[in-house]
């Protein structure tokens, strides 16, 4: 391991951590395919509308987090939700993976720094600018994270039969939502960044680490590049568009083509 002034730079390739999810978790009869969906009224949806069972509980500080298996189709799904920011969406892939989850597509929302681009609207994010920890640990400071290409093909021809509304391109993945500078968002904005998430950056590198293919869409959920923050949360048109997209998601890994 190089030593380097920050820590946070100097990546570890030993392969086996002190605690390994795999010495914790038990692989189970899960489904290969999953969604990491981010919304959990449209899991509870999901949910309703297949037959639905909770086949692992795992557990953090906040309390326990259901992996359930779906069968859309005839087809099996495993669908979680990933909690929020970057760490402990890791742990939870962490955990999934574990236990047998291995093409993941994860459905999530992103503040957008593109007036071009409006709420509702849908990015198949490429790759992810790391200005989050997590991801450091699972890759090295100067290798980008990056989506399957081919599952973001698939999401975005998906999303284009459908026609909805669908953008291509990275985003940049953040600690800190209160920390978004002007200064910042106008940095991102000028090398062509069209959003800013929380998550992103550490799924792509826990995916990319564990040897897993990952695919990932985000809903524009607020604009960031105004003066004035300005949240979508809670218009008709956003839940509309995060069932558009989970159907896009869960579409996408039922047919067994990722």
């Amino acid at each position: 391991m190089e030593h380097r002034d920050y820590p946070i730079l100097e990546f570890d390739n030993t392969r086996e951590a002190v605690i390994e999810p795999g010495h914790h978790r038990t692989p189970i009869d899960a489904p290969e395919h999953a969604v990491a969906c981010f919304f959990q009224n449209v899991i509870t949806q999901l949910s309703q509308e297949h037959k639905a069972t909770v086949i692992h509980h795992m557990r953090s500080e906040l309390g326990t987090h259901p992996l359930y298996e779906l069968d859309v189709e005839g087809k099996r799904l495993a669908v979680f939700h990933p909690g929020v920011g970057a760490p402990l969406a890791a742990g939870l892939l962490e955990e999934v993976i574990a236990l047998g989850c291995s093409k993941i597509i994860a459905c999530g929302g992103a503040g957008v720094l593109d007036a071009d681009i409006a709420v509702g609207h849908i990015i198949v994010p490429a790759a992810a600018v790391r200005d989050e920890g997590t991801s450091y640990h699972y890759l090295p400071a100067e290798v980008k994270p990056c989506a399957s290409p081919r599952v973001q093909a698939l999401l975005h021809a998906q999303a284009q039969r459908r026609q909805l509304p669908v953008q291509q391109g990275p985003i940049w993945t953040t600690d800190a939502p209160y920390r978004e500078t002007p200064h910042k968002i106008r940095q991102f904005q000028e090398a062509g960044v069209h959003a800013v998430d929380m998550e992103m950056a550490a799924v792509f590198a826990v995916a990319h680490y564990r040897g897993c293919e990952v695919g990932a869409l985000l809903i524009v959920s607020d604009e960031c590049y105004h003066a004035v923050w300005k949240p979508g949360f809670g218009a008709p048109r956003l839940r509309q568009a995060c069932d558009e997209a989970v159907a896009v998601a869960v579409a996408a890994a039922t047919q067994q083509s990722i």
